[in-house]
């Protein structure tokens, strides 16, 4: 994996010194879906690190029950990680205020309802309600999403800084579609995007759900006006009016911003 920063030296150690925490982020940050197992070599591939670095530093993150080891040998998150990312206050504070507002939602559409917050330039899912028949997404609780690519997205992106503003539409496929979806959302609080189902980006399996979906997401604000997060209702497309979900979302939205400021 050539740029890396051990790349070229033949000790495992870093060319450029780079810490050992940094490092150890990057074993963590291989890990793409949740319950996923990897072997060393994997592991140590996606990470760009040499095997013998990846084995040391995850040796040292088992013992803090930061990863866990099973039987076949495989490395997987430990529960560690999931005790400290619960106690986030950005993320869990503002899911705490959501949850109830959430779950009417949930029980109205049977559909995925979605929260996130704005991290840097991405979206990071911080709660996920599904019901069981609802169409197959490819969101996780703790995920990652491109601030450009999805409603929700859109709707941090709309209230974020305007260097991030400008570098997210710089690299957005489309951006003229990305700053009107910003507008809708400034002008009327939430915006409502149809897109492709990300199950759907390569060889669709048999029993992946629609190939397109609608993804409806309102911001959520404070007194002052910042963005704490935002709140996104992803269903399958099937031509139907979505007024009825644009209010939906945005009256639970304007309730959380209440919930929090109290």
């Amino acid at each position: 994996m050539s740029g890396t920063p051990e790349s070229a030296g033949r000790s495992g150690r870093p060319v450029r010194g780079e810490p050992i925490v940094e490092r150890a982020f990057r074993i963590l940050g291989a890990f793409a879906e949740a319950g996923e197992g990897l072997p060393l070599h994997l592991l140590a591939a996606r990470a760009g690190l040499s095997k013998s670095t990846t084995y040391r530093i995850a040796a040292q993150l088992r013992s803090v029950g930061a990863l866990e080891r099973l039987e076949n040998g495989d490395f997987v998150v430990g529960l560690q990680l999931l005790e400290i990312a619960s106690l986030a206050p950005r993320g869990h504070g503002l899911r705490a205020a959501a949850l109830p507002y959430m779950e009417d939602l949930h029980r109205v559409t049977h559909q995925h309802i979605l929260l996130a917050v704005r991290d840097g330039e991405d979206a990071v899912l911080v709660e996920r309600l599904s019901a069981r028949d609802a169409a197959p997404v490819k969101y996780r609780v703790g995920g990652r999403l491109p601030l450009a690519q999805t409603g929700i997205g859109i709707a941090l992106l709309a209230h974020a800084p305007e260097q991030v503003r400008r570098e997210a539409l710089d690299g957005a496929p489309d951006s003229s579609r990305v700053r009107r979806f910003m507008a809708a959302v400034l002008r009327e609080g939430v915006c409502a995007m149809t897109g492709v189902n990300p199950l759907h980006a390569g060889a669709a399996p048999v029993g992946a759900g629609p190939a397109s979906m609608v993804s409806v997401a309102a911001p959520i604000l404070n007194r002052r006006g910042d963005c704490l997060g935002a709140l996104s209702l992803v269903a399958p497309d099937e031509g139907r009016s979505q007024v009825a979900a644009r209010i939906a979302l945005r009256t639970a939205s304007l309730a959380i911003s209440r919930s929090v400021g109290s």
